[in-house]
């Protein structure tokens, strides 16, 4: 018996992602934490290069408003983001921003 059945790719790109998410539940989600985290480890390297320095809280919230974007148009498909992950999405980028603000002193802008 097979792990895995490959789904039937004649329906489009989507059914495919669809089936594959089924099947493997875990895939979404690290599908999602690996947008984040590549937009946080790059944006930081990257400013850290260009100013001498990394933002990371900045980085982190802007990581997670981008998670968020991509998360909320998956919701509308059938089964493909459970509202588990779309809660955790959504507090994880709450708590970014919360983050972003208090780490800011009042002089800067």
């Amino acid at each position: 018996m097979a792990l895995f059945t490959p789904p039937n790719l004649t329906g489009g790109m989507d059914d495919a992602i669809i089936g594959t998410a089924m099947a493997v539940p875990i895939f979404i989600p690290m599908f999602l934490l690996f947008v984040f985290f590549v937009i946080l480890i790059g944006g930081a390297i990257a400013q850290n290069k260009r100013i001498g320095r990394m933002d990371i809280p900045m980085w982190a919230t802007i990581g997670a408003l981008s998670t968020l974007v991509i998360t909320l148009p998956l919701t509308k498909v059938e089964g493909m983001i459970q509202l588990e992950t779309l809660s955790i999405v959504v507090v994880i980028t709450i708590m970014c921003g919360f983050w972003l603000f208090f780490d800011r002193n009042r002089n800067e802008v």
